[in-house]
Parts: C-alpha cells; sequence; structure tokens
C-alpha cells in the first residue's frame, strides 16, 4: 500500500495530513460527479433488512472526512461475513480475522507521512521513490486491540506499541483507566489507535483523553477499527473533531463477540 513516487507526498515537518487515496468516506453528500457512486457503495455496508438512517443521519452530520471506509470488494465482505457467523470455529474465525486486521493497518500506514528519496538499484539506475517517515507508533486498547498488534509488526517490525486497559466501574459503569504505557516520547508520534470493535465510542473516548494527557494531538491519531456501529463513530468524532477513524463497516449490530472469539474464552 505504499504510494507510487508521482503520488503527492507530505513533508512530515509540514503539519499536513497525508491525502486520502482509494478510501470511501461514509459522507453521500458530496456535491462533485463521484457522489452517485459513493452513495451507492455506502447503503451496501448493510444488509437489505438493515434501516440506512443511521448511515445517512452520519453523512448529515458531516461527519464523511474523518469517517474513512475501506473499498468494499467480495474479499472483505467475505471476511466480514465470515467474522459474524456464528458457526464459524474458532480457528477460521482467528484466520480470517487476522487477514482483515491486516488490510486496515496496511491502509492505516498508507495514511501516514512518507517523504521522497532516491535510491541506486543493482543495475546502477537512479529510482524516485518514497520512504517511511520515522515517529510513528502503536497503542492498543486492551485486551481486544491487543488482537491487532501482530498486524502491525508484520508490516512494521521495529515500531513501538503502547498499551491501555479500560474497563467499565461495576458502580458507575464508566470507562476507567486501569493502565497506560506509552513510548515517553508519545507526543511526538504519530499514533495507530487499535480496537476492532468500536460500539458505543465509550471506551475510546476514554483512551483518546489519555493520549490527549500525555500530549498528543487529536489529529494525529489514526483509530483503526475493523467493525462501528454509526453510534459509536458520530460520538468518538463529536467528542474529538480532528481524530481520524479507518473502519470497514459502518453497521447498527457491531459483533460485540470478537474478542472472546479471537482469544478463546468465548
Amino acid at each position: 500500500t505504499m504510494p507510487c513516487h508521482n503520488q503527492q507526498l507530505n513533508n512530515v515537518n509540514t503539519g499536513q495530513e497525508h491525502p486520502m487515496k482509494q478510501v470511501r468516506f461514509a459522507n453521500n453528500n458530496n456535491n462533485s460527479s463521484s457522489s452517485s457512486s459513493s452513495s451507492s457503495n455506502v447503503p451496501a455496508v448493510l444488509s437489505d433488512s438493515e434501516p440506512t438512517d443511521a448511515t445517512i443521519q452520519l453523512g448529515q452530520d458531516n461527519l464523511g472526512p474523518q469517517l474513512k471506509l475501506l473499498p468494499l470488494n467480495d474479499q472483505i465482505r467475505e471476511l466480514q461475513t465470515i467474522i459474524r457467523d456464528k458457526t464459524t470455529s474458532r480457528g477460521d474465525f482467528v484466520f480470517c480475522a487476522d487477514r482483515l486486521i491486516r488490510l486496515v493497518v496496511e491502509e492505516g500506514l498508507n495514511q501516514l507521512p512518507y517523504s521522497e528519496c532516491t535510491v541506486t538499484t543493482p543495475t546502477g539506475y537512479k529510482y524516485e521513490g518514497v520512504k517511511f517517515e520515522r515517529g510513528n507508533c502503536g497503542v492498543s486498547i486492551m485486551r481486544s486491540g491487543e488482537a491487532m498488534e501482530q498486524g502491525l509488526r508484520d508490516c512494521c517490525r521495529s515500531i513501538r506499541i503502547g498499551k491501555i486497559l479500560i474497563q467499565s466501574d461495576e458502580e458507575t459503569q464508566k470507562a476507567k483507566v486501569y493502565y497506560a504505557k506509552f513510548p515517553p516520547d508519545v507526543y511526538r508520534r504519530k499514533v495507530l489507535l487499535m480496537y476492532p470493535i468500536l460500539s458505543t465510542g465509550n471506551t475510546v473516548i476514554e483512551a483518546v483523553r489519555v493520549l490527549i494527557e500525555h500530549g498528543v494531538q487529536p489529529r494525529h491519531i489514526i483509530l483503526l477499527s475493523l467493525f462501528s456501529t454509526p453510534h459509536g463513530a458520530k460520538s468518538i468524532i463529536q467528542e474529538f473533531p480532528d481524530i481520524t477513524i479507518l473502519t470497514t463497516e459502518v453497521h447498527p449490530v457491531a459483533p460485540t463477540h470478537f474478542g472472546q472469539r479471537y482469544f478463546g474464552t468465548d
């Protein structure tokens, strides 16, 4: 998923965000000529029996630029189906989840800054390409977020990964931070925040607050997830308008069993 050398690039020092490439917006209200194809793609995320009001509401609230979905194709659709199927064996579940995670991670990395460079090929020719900018890290929200760590390491062998544990308080039912450990210079880094299922959004909101307390700017956070509800995405973006959410599907019913199935504790 690395961009070609002739694609638009940004320098990490300019403060500009890497442009989105081949990722469809959840917002159907584009006034460009591509709006018809975009609007036809978004409802395809939902099954025919599900209402689309929630997804339409996202567009009305102008959440599209922050909420990005991977291009829907048969491969992704099959992986989503297998993960949601209650008859799927744990082995198949983990295998398909890892595949979907890898696709999300690859596109997440594509949103990070690259810089132009020139290398010499074995035959002596100069090749104008790009190189990954340093200064990124991953943060997994335990426990289900840890399922995405290997997918990130498979793409970035030396990337530093922090962890944060957030659970609901038994009395107040509010999200409470029990553990947080990040790279000491996390405030300088772009953060790939990993949490596969966005249901209410409360856990992610609390995690982002902790990152902000450690000096991370919301615009430097890319949230990687597999599935999201409209309510979850809306809650997060309303709280942090500058954050970017990358997911494969927005659907009223999220597979909240993901963590239990993946780690075999269901």
